[in-house]
C-alpha cells in the first residue's frame, strides 16, 4: 500500500508462485514507470521479510558488493499490453501457471493467483484448465504459449 500512495498502479492480475511471480498491472496514462514500483515493492517486503525472521539463501560476492538482498532476482521482464487479445493471452498465461509448473492440476485450486476472482466474475468458464492445456484464448482457438 505504501508503493502506491506515491506511485499508484491498479493489480489488474497476478499469480503468486514459490519461486516467481506474474503481475499485469495498469498504471496512469503516461506513467510508465515499472522499475521505481518494483524497487519499493522489493524494498519493503525484504525488510519485513527479514524482520520476521525470513531466511535468506548465501549471498554471492556480487551482491555483497551491491548490498543486494537474495529474495529477489535482480531484474524483472515488463511488457506494454497492446489490444484485448494480448491482454487474455497473459491473462490465461499467468492463470494455468501454477498447473504448467506442476503445484495444482486446474487453475482454481491455485489460491495465490487472481484466477478465482476472473472466475467468480464469469471471465471463463467453470473447468477452464482442467485436464488438457486450454487453446482457447478469448473464443478463438490459439496455443497457449508463453506471451
Amino acid at each position: 500500500m505504501e508503493t502506491k500512495a506515491t506511485h499508484p498502479f491498479v493489480n489488474e492480475a497476478f499469480c503468486l508462485l514459490p519461486d516467481h511471480l506474474h503481475c499485469i498491472w495498469s498504471l496512469p496514462d503516461g506513467d510508465g514507470d515499472f522499475s521505481t514500483r518494483w524497487r519499493k515493492i522489493k524494498g519493503l517486503f525484504t525488510a519485513r521479510f527479514r524482520a520476521s525472521g525470513g531466511a535468506e539463501d548465501l549471498l554471492n560476492a556480487s551482491r555483497l558488493v551491491r548490498r543486494e538482498a537474495s529474495v529477489w532476482q535482480r531484474r524483472f521482464w515488463e511488457h506494454w499490453i497492446r489490444d484485448e487479445i494480448d491482454l487474455r493471452r497473459h491473462l490465461d498465461y499467468i492463470h494455468y501457471n501454477p498447473v504448467k509448473h506442476g503445484h495444482v492440476s486446474n487453475p482454481a485450486a491455485w489460491e495465490w493467483s487472481s484466477f478465482g476472482r476472473f472466475l467468480r466474475d464469469g471471465h471463463y468458464p467453470i473447468g477452464w484448465g482442467e485436464g488438457e492445456e486450454p487453446t482457447t484464448c478469448c473464443g478463438i482457438e490459439s496455443e497457449i504459449s508463453e506471451p
